[in-house]
C-alpha cells in the first residue's frame, strides 16, 4: 500500500467527491482524519472507513474558524501523532451570479474555499516543519476554476485563485520537502455518491440537481471528449498518486481529472460528432 503508516486530514467530507477521496486514501494504508462543519458527514466518513478495517477518527469542525482549526489539528497529532497529507477539499455551493449574489454570501462562500485551506496549509505545515515531515499538500480545485461558469461566480472565483494559491505555496514550502499541489475535478457520475450516501446512512441533496431539473444543465457527459464523467473513486486514486512517492518530484502542479473537458476546444461538441 502506498500511504501505508500515514496519516491524511481531509477537509468536506460529504458522501461525493471528498468521501471518495478519504476513502481511496484510506484503502491505501493513511489513517484518515475526516472533517467536516457537519457532524454526520464527518462521523460516517470515519465509520465507513473503520468499516472498511481501516484506521480513522472524526472532528466537527468550521474551516474559516481559526481556534477551531488549530484543534482539529492537536486532535489529529494526539490520535496519529501528526499529519502527513492535508487535501483541503471543504466548500460551498451557491449558484449565483454577479447581479444576484449578496455580499454576505460571497464573503462566506469564498471565505470557506480559500481562508480555509489557508488556515489548514499554514497550521499543517508548521506542524510539518517542526515535525521534519516531508509531507505534501493537496489542493481541490474545479472546473469552474479553470474557466468562466455564468451564475457561479463566488465558486468559480475562489477555486481560480486556491489554483494560484497552491503555486505559491508549493514555492515556500519546497525547501522544506514539503510538496503543494491541486486536483482539478469536473462534473462527477452521480451514482457513485448516491451509493456511498446510502451506505452512509446521510442525505446527500446533489447541489445542481435542481439546475439540472429545471433544464438549466445539459447533459454534461456530452461536452467531455472521453464522453462519460468521473466518479469519485478516480479523483481519490488521483489524490494518493500526488500524496505518494510515486509523485515524489511533482509539486506546484494541477492534476485534472477531468475526462477531457478543460482541453476541449470550444466550438468542438465530443457529443454531436
Amino acid at each position: 500500500m502506498k500511504l501505508e503508516g500515514k496519516t491524511a486530514l481531509v477537509t468536506g467530507t460529504s458522501p461525493n467527491i471528498m468521501g471518495g477521496i478519504a476513502e481511496e486514501l484510506a484503502r491505501e494504508g493513511a489513517n484518515l482524519v475526516c472533517v467536516d462543519i457537519r457532524e454526520e458527514y464527518a462521523e460516517k466518513c470515519a465509520a465507513a472507513i473503520i468499516a472498511e478495517g481501516h484506521d480513522a477518527m472524526d472532528v466537527v469542525c468550521d474551516v474559516t474558524d481559526e481556534d477551531q482549526v488549530v484543534a482539529a489539528i492537536s486532535t489529529a497529532t494526539e490520535r496519529f501523532g501528526g499529519v502527513d497529507i492535508l487535501v483541503n477539499g471543504a466548500a460551498l455551493f451557491n449558484f449565483k451570479g454577479v447581479l444576484d449574489m449578496p455580499v454576505d454570501e460571497w464573503r462566506r462562500q469564498t471565505d470557506i474555499i480559500l481562508t480555509g485551506a489557508f488556515l489548514f496549509t499554514k497550521h499543517v505545515a508548521h506542524l510539518m516543519i517542526r515535525q521534519d515531515r516531508k509531507g505534501n499538500i493537496i489542493n481541490i480545485i474545479s472546473t469552474a476554476g479553470h474557466q468562466g461558469e455564468p451564475g457561479n461566480v463566488g465558486y468559480g472565483t475562489a477555486k481560480a485563485g486556491l489554483m494560484n494559491f497552491t503555486r505559491s505555496v508549493a514555492m515556500e514550502l519546497s525547501g522544506y520537502g514539503i510538496r503543494v499541489n491541486s486536483l482539478t475535478p469536473t462534473a462527477t457520475n452521480p451514482s457513485e455518491g448516491q451509493e456511498r450516501a446510502a451506505r452512509w446512512g446521510v442525505d446527500w441533496p446533489r447541489p445542481r440537481l435542481g439546475q439540472r431539473a429545471a433544464g438549466l444543465l445539459p447533459d454534461a457527459s456530452r461536452g467531455a471528449p472521453l464522453l462519460k464523467l468521473p466518479s469519485p473513486s478516480h479523483y481519490g486514486k488521483a489524490a494518493v498518486f500526488l500524496a505518494s512517492d510515486d509523485a515524489e518530484m511533482i509539486t506546484g502542479f494541477d492534476l485534472r481529472v477531468d475526462a477531457g473537458a478543460v482541453s476541449r476546444y470550444w466550438i468542438w461538441s465530443p457529443g454531436d460528432a
